[in-house]
């Protein structure tokens, strides 16, 4: 099969991703065009001069739109908003019409990965084979969606195919808007988060004594919650906490980098995650518990077990329905003390270590997009009775 893939997120992205890992993992078996669109005009600038498609391996291109998306969210009326929303969907499906024609694509599967304004109605325009929608995260908690993203993203739910989601959370709130729909949680690198590759501690990592406790991903106001990390830094004041990752403004400003135990190192390459992660004795993930992270699959999670690491999280639908044999959960101040006592007290035990390990394994990419192939199979399967 040929899948084009649509996606809220650029390829450019620095960070790894669930949809990239999907795409590259896809693309073992199969054409895979993905469709990179500018967020922006300033995007637009900054892609503006590459060539029109940059081929990754022998069967995955990506696709550069060769213009700036319209500001359709910040359109005053609906009306205004649909239809300028719609000529960006023109556009973007100009776009893959031409690159169908070149590339001799009969047929096709259409992945919309959360992109809910530029992919509205590409389905009307494109004429897919099937058309998948995929909610991985809940961008309508946002702000910046909240006025137009519900109905966008309802249509697209509705009118797919097929419905794919990454945590049963979503999969239980979308059911009443289509039936056909199925919960693949998400994979992780095992290539690269091995536990068995051993690395010499990072530098920055050299002067801070364990027990280190650390968070790798980004470091932004509305997942974590920075008091609480206030609170149990103050608390713990023998243990290390270290954040690996880009900060927000909120959180650069926040008495957390006041404390003596706490550190920030900054962005790091994802290929350097693992060796950060492999240092710590500890990992966390203290989301704050809201509509955005409440049924997110948190991939981090994956790849501190892949890892062999003790975690401890925030207690969220996924965590607790997913992780919860694997991880300490913890809702307050005084449950994650007591969860991360408990956590440094494990690690060094190697059967803890070793379950971890295997349970990690169990959530690889392949077994994340078989999962992709079984509902198209059964699909197709359903439409010839």
């Amino acid at each position: 099969m040929d899948f084009i893939i649509t996606s809220l997120q650029s390829w450019d992205i620095e960070i790894g991703s669930t949809i990239k890992n999907t795409a590259l993992e896809i693309s073992k078996q199969n054409r895979v065009f993905y469709i990179n669109t500018p967020s922006s005009f300033m995007h637009w600038l900054r892609t503006s001069k590459r060539k029109a498609k940059t081929q990754v391996n022998d069967n995955l291109w990506i696709i550069y739109s060769n213009f700036p998306a319209l500001p359709a969210n910040s359109m005053p009326f609906r009306w205004l908003f649909s239809f300028v929303n719609y000529c960006n969907n023109y556009m973007i499906a100009r776009t893959i019409k031409k690159v169908m024609k070149h590339c001799d694509v009969k047929g096709f599967v259409h992945l919309i990965d959360t992109d809910i304004y530029r992919s509205r109605y590409l389905k009307q325009l494109l004429h897919p084979d099937i058309s998948i929608y995929y909610r991985r995260d809940y961008v309508i908690g946002v702000d910046y969606w909240r006025k137009y993203g519900p109905a966008c993203e309802q249509a697209l739910v509705r009118q797919s195919d097929i419905v794919m989601t990454n945590s049963s959370y979503f999969t239980e709130e979308l059911k009443p808007l289509n039936s056909n729909i199925h919960t693949t949680n998400t994979g992780v690198n095992l290539e690269l988060y091995d536990s068995s590759v051993s690395h010499d501690i990072p530098a920055d990592l050299k002067a801070i004594p364990s027990p280190r406790i650390g968070y790798t991903g980004a470091i932004i106001e509305r997942r974590l919650d920075a008091d609480l990390l206030f609170a149990i830094a103050q608390k713990l004041p023998h243990y290390n906490f270290i954040f690996v990752g880009p900060e927000d403004e909120f959180f650069t400003q926040h008495p957390l980098h006041t404390l003596k135990n706490t550190y920030f190192t900054g962005h790091k390459e994802v290929a350097d995650l693992p060796v950060y992660i492999q240092h710590f004795d500890v990992c966390l993930n203290p989301q704050k518990v809201n509509p955005i992270t409440e049924g997110n699959y948190p991939l981090k999670i994956d790849e501190y077990l892949a890892m062999g690491k003790p975690v401890v999280a925030t207690s969220t639908h996924t965590m607790r329905d997913v992780f919860a044999q694997y991880t300490h959960l913890a809702t307050d101040v005084d449950s994650y003390l007591h969860a991360i006592q408990t956590a440094v007290d494990e690690t060094e035990n190697t059967e803890l270590k070793n379950a971890r390990i295997a349970f990690a394994h169990t959530h690889s990419w392949a077994h994340s997009v078989e999962k992709i192939y079984k509902a198209i199979e059964n699909h197709k399967t359903t439409a010839k009775k």
